[in-house]
């Protein structure tokens, strides 16, 4: 490992184009897949590296730095945790790598567009055994930052596609033997009622919007997660969680 510039005690840090996670599950995790581009640079504390190294032996990018300097460098209020990493996210994948086989669930998010919220659901989907998540091209966060830390690891763990048009992408998973469910207040039916054990897509819409016409006229069927208390508004990583909950349950 070598000392980040500037000399003992006073590293002076430049962030670079490229994106940053940081965080202990973050790193850790972006340090275990496989299939993630090598990072730029990978900055830690003396106590975190010391930590890195024991798990993954000598790390030729790993840069002594000091807490205040990693303060510098990354977005105010980051909580770091004394480790960070800059590099590409890891590559997305294609539909057509998701297999269609019984009990498996997707979740795909129409215009979720907040990181934290994304980065709750992916920790969610990672618990639950979700096979993968469906992100648009645009609008929707970059794997890195905020989203990074509030996935704690999970950005390289659950397998993520990015599509043009989710429309055309519902159409897809169609034809490779998936069945598309929306998630809908205003539906007739509750999720436990729908769900059948067959592999299924899971529709979440953003906050407000819900999903939109077009997407959902291209879903199979919508169901809505009932609220017996009455408050009748779940924020979305919510729903997604008692959405893949209820997926996850044993059919007969």
């Amino acid at each position: 490992m070598s000392p980040a510039p500037g000399g003992p005690g006073k590293p002076r840090l430049q962030a670079t184009s490229g994106d940053w996670i940081w965080g202990v599950h973050a790193v850790e995790a972006a340090l275990s897949n496989p299939a993630r581009p090598a990072p730029r640079r990978l900055l830690a504390t003396p106590d975190r590296a010391r930590e890195l190294e024991r798990r993954f032996g000598a790390l030729k990018r790993l840069e002594l730095t000091d807490a205040a300097g990693l303060a510098r460098l990354l977005p105010a209020g980051a909580a770091h945790q004394g480790l960070a990493l800059e590099g590409p996210e890891p590559e997305p994948v294609d539909l057509d790598d998701f297999a269609p086989e019984p009990g498996a669930v997707l979740l795909m998010l129409d215009q979720v567009t907040d990181a934290g919220n994304v980065g709750a659901i992916l920790r969610t989907a990672a618990a639950f055994g979700a096979r993968g998540v469906i992100l648009q091209e645009r609008r929707a966060p970059r794997l890195s930052g905020a989203l990074a830390k509030a996935a704690a690891g999970a950005v390289d763990i659950v397998p993520v596609a990015r599509v043009v048009n989710l429309s055309r992408a519902l159409e897809r998973l169609s034809d490779l033997g998936w069945r598309a469910v929306g998630l809908d207040g205003g539906a007739t039916r509750d999720l436990s009622e729908v769900l059948d054990g067959a592999p299924v897509v899971l529709v979440l819409g953003s906050e407000g919007e819900g999903v939109r016409r077009l997407v959902a006229e291209h879903c199979d069927d919508t169901a809505r997660i009932p609220m017996p208390g009455g408050f009748e508004s779940l924020n979305v990583a919510a729903a997604a969680a008692v959405a893949l909950y209820e997926a996850a349950r044993p059919r007969r």
